[in-house]
């Protein structure tokens, strides 16, 4: 039944003023908006949807990863942009001093949007 259909996630924010901001200037995607919310165009076909809702929480999981070719120069470029990487010290997840993990063979670094939910750079050749 959904063998062909392009599914696409959705996720809520607590303001759609400060995501258009951030995903739009601070991480550079293109944005489409829509009377029910923003929708975030991730690549060839790809997209997610951003909507308002009033009494959001914010996922304790990652909601969007975006592959990158270099994590450290990702990581500098996003850091310049005024994104704060999450630093883990102890625990099943440990990452360096600007937030990059290199367990077991994956380089990945999370940052938070301005709703909290999580995001991730990932390291893909």
């Amino acid at each position: 039944m959904f063998k062909h259909s392009k599914a696409f996630p959705s996720f809520s924010v607590n303001d759609l003023q400060a995501a258009r901001q951030f995903y739009g200037n601070t991480l550079g995607l293109d944005l489409s908006e829509r009377p029910e919310g923003l929708e975030l165009h991730l690549g060839i076909g790809a997209h997610a949807f951003a909507y308002r809702k009033p009494d959001h929480v914010p996922a304790t999981f990652t909601i969007l990863n975006f592959p990158v070719k270099n994590i450290d120069t990702a990581v500098d470029d996003l850091t310049k942009a005024g994104v704060r990487f999450e630093v883990y010290g102890a625990g099943p997840i440990e990452t360096d001093s600007r937030g990059i993990s290199r367990q077991d063979g994956m380089k990945i670094a999370w940052f938070k949007d301005p709703a909290g939910n999580f995001l991730s750079v990932i390291e893909q050749k």
